[in-house]
């Protein structure tokens, strides 16, 4: 080796690192409420007030969790621009009262509330015969109003979670009488951000991000900020450690893939190309996928058996495992 490649060596090896820009910052709660509140964070590095800002925004506005009414029935009104006898309002603005509805729901499947009113009088949401795991946010919001005592209402609405906007025409309705709404499942309504410049001693060129979230009610201010930060968190994380993301388990198992399977390609193992594909047609890519596989499911693989899982067995044996 040259003593000019040497010295080019010694050289480069002498430039420092840049330095990790610290994240020491604090967030200040204001004018806090139980469906709004206004953060102040500062100090933050040049630029990252509006990185921060619009990462959190869109994440609140799309990626929170919430419950919202997808269909309704209303007997006596087979379409959403019937009327109803002794009820003010026509079907469609009771429809467009229904999307106002404000829920919480710990389930994960669709269920069922109720109405049952009878008049005079005015019917609200708070009239909802709901199960436990719904909780109706906005009870006093007015859904009808019945003009005499032989009005009546019935209605059953279906409850779903989800996130963001779903429109009606999402879902297939083939119920005669069953009228599918919009709905809005994002429990968050506003979100504003604004940047201005803040100074740590004498330097001036800091950010400090203002952030305004108001909420439906059915979640906090806080808990939504908490909610999009650990989102983020989790997508940033597989970007910085992409080789600790577990590979989904093989269609033949309901159970989580174990964090010490190993993550090599059914290609290492090599395997005849007839079992390669046949395991790969199954969906079956990784050794951590195979390992997750009984043998007895295996076996039932198009263009597998018996013999076919004992080439696989022996060849996982080289490399140190063992089918299930």
């Amino acid at each position: 080796m040259s003593s000019r490649l040497l010295n080019f060596i010694r050289v480069k090896s002498t430039i420092p690192y840049p330095k990790m820009i610290a994240t020491q910052f604090t967030i200040q709660s204001q004018a806090a409420s139980p469906r709004s509140a206004q953060y102040v964070i500062e100090p933050l590095p040049q630029g990252f007030g509006h990185t921060l800002g619009n990462s959190l925004r869109r994440v609140l506005f799309t990626s929170i969790p919430g419950a919202a009414i997808t269909t309704a029935s209303i007997p006596g009104a087979n379409h959403q621009f019937a009327t109803l006898p002794g009820v003010q309002e026509d079907v469609v603005q009771l429809v467009l009262n229904l999307k106002l509805v404000r829920l919480t729901y710990t389930g994960s499947e669709p269920v069922r509330i109720t109405i049952s009113a009878k008049g005079p009088g005015t019917v609200t949401a708070g009239d909802f015969q709901t199960p436990p795991s719904v909780t109706i946010a906005n009870p006093e919001l007015v859904l009808a109003h019945l003009s005499d005592k032989s009005a009546k209402l019935e209605l059953e609405a279906t409850v779903e979670t989800g996130l963001g906007y779903s429109p009606a025409e999402d879902r297939q309705v083939t119920t005669i009488g069953m009228i599918p709404l919009d709905a809005s499942f994002t429990p968050v309504t506003i979100v504003n951000f604004s940047v201005e410049a803040t100074r740590v001693g004498r330097v001036t060129n800091f950010d400090k991000l203002i952030l305004d979230i108001t909420t439906d009610g059915t979640i906090s201010p806080s808990q939504a900020l908490k909610q999009a930060s650990l989102t983020l968190v989790d997508y940033f994380t597989v970007l910085s450690n992409p080789d600790s993301v577990i590979p989904p388990p093989g269609p033949f198992s309901d159970s989580k893939q174990p964090s010490s399977s190993p993550a090599l390609s059914i290609e290492e193992l090599d395997l005849p190309t007839r079992i390669a594909n046949a395991l790969q047609k199954a969906g079956l890519e990784t050794v951590s996928q195979l390992l997750a596989t009984p043998r007895s499911e295996l076996a039932k693989v198009k263009n597998l058996g018996s013999k076919s899982v004992k080439i696989i067995d022996l060849a996982l044996k080289d490399k140190g495992f063992e089918l299930i």
